[in-house]
């Protein structure tokens, strides 16, 4: 029976346990791209707590890429220094370094989410269409040659990332991004070679895909996250995703991570509950054969141990439970009875006393002790 803490190998990583931290947007670069003091404390912290894999939040492989001045970059070799000094702080509490890369599309040109307003100075987006999204400004449809062009953009960032001391990298192929609005038909209605039929939609992904591979070692872990279904009718559809999901393994690619939604959240129909998505992650498992991760209102260690347990994923990705709780990975281990998988630091070792006194202590209130 395999376990939330036993290891997994993705080509040539192993991760200690199946917990990995999904990237999260922090929308705080320093406006060139390059990871800040926050973004050391923020993802550094999560790696102390136990997850085996800690990931950069989406990453954009072009400047006019980012969804706000604020996105991280790989676009250029100067952002190459600070990513490195973020991977290897990671690696060095003993969590493998992920990043995901991606392009944003029309969903561009905004500032950070809480101010809630264009970026100033804003930039002309570009997507699949001219069908704009929400309160985005409508973006531009690409030229082909411009469609033509994106995946030279990956695999330049996914290069620059293996340069930095990543160890497993991400494509961003989910939640209304660029990827994801030439894979939609709600957002996708080109003629051409890059639209119209399944194949054509797909055509930009399985490029991105095989650039990336080529460009990087053959020991790197290649991940795709994808939107297993836009939740509206007539939009990207999980049977769409198992086809794409056995498309992209064979041309290299090693997990898919399973979320949904995001192509148009004023038309789609989410039945939002715990665990919401891990069917999508289950079918693309059994259907396509190749290694899934789970998120999505995933919060206590038992679910996340049935989701493996149960064959569901191979995986599971946290955000917000690890927002809440840096240590939920330690906890997990205390509560699932395998506290030996999750070493405290020897930074905090006497006073920890042990992962699972630990998390007992926080749990009931009872003081730590002193020195």
């Amino acid at each position: 029976m395999t376990h939330l803490f036993d290891p997994i190998t993705l080509r040539g990583v192993t991760l200690a346990n199946r917990i990995g931290v999904s990237p999260m947007c922090m929308y705080c670069a320093d406006g060139d791209g390059k990871p800040t003091d926050w973004h050391l404390a923020h993802l550094l912290q999560r790696a102390i707590g136990g997850a085996g894999l800690v990931m950069a939040e989406a990453t954009a492989v072009t400047a006019e890429g980012r969804i706000t001045p604020g996105d991280l970059g790989l676009w250029e070799d100067d952002q190459i220094p600070a990513h490195a000094r973020l991977a290897r702080a990671i690696a060095h509490v003993g969590a493998v370094p992920g990043i995901q890369i991606g392009h944003a599309g029309r969903k561009g040109s905004r500032e950070a989410g809480w101010l809630d307003a264009p970026a100033e100075p804003s930039w002309q987006t570009r997507s699949a269409s001219g069908l704009p999204q929400g309160h985005f400004v409508p973006p531009r449809a690409m030229r082909e040659e411009e469609v033509a062009e994106i995946p030279s953009l990956f695999a330049a960032a996914a290069r620059r990332a293996v340069e930095a001391g990543y160890r497993l990298i991400e494509l961003h192929g989910a939640h209304g991004y660029l990827l994801h609005q030439f894979l939609s038909p709600v957002s996708n209605r080109r003629t051409d070679r890059w639209g119209g039929d399944f194949a054509g939609r797909t055509r930009l992904t399985l490029e991105v895909v095989k650039a990336v591979r080529a460009a990087v070692p053959q020991e790197m872990p290649l991940a795709l996250r994808v939107s297993h279904t836009d939740w509206i009718e007539g939009g990207w559809s999980t049977e769409e995703t198992v086809e794409l999901a056995r498309l992209v393994k064979a041309l290299g690619m090693d997990l898919v991570d399973v979320s949904s939604g995001g192509i148009d959240p004023a038309l789609q129909k989410i039945p939002v509950g715990p665990g919401y998505q891990v069917p999508g992650a289950a079918a693309v498992r059994q259907g396509a054969g190749i290694a899934t991760a789970a998120v999505g209102l995933i919060t206590e260690p038992e679910q996340a141990q049935a989701i493996v347990t149960e064959g569901k994923a191979d995986m599971v990705l946290l955000a917000r439970a690890v927002l809440r709780d840096p240590y939920w990975p330690a906890r997990a281990a205390a509560t699932l009875g395998r506290v030996e998988a999750v070493k405290a630091p020897p930074q905090y070792e006497r006073g920890w006393s042990g992962i699972a006194k630990f998390g007992m202590r926080l749990e009931t209130g009872k003081p730590m002790p002193g020195r």
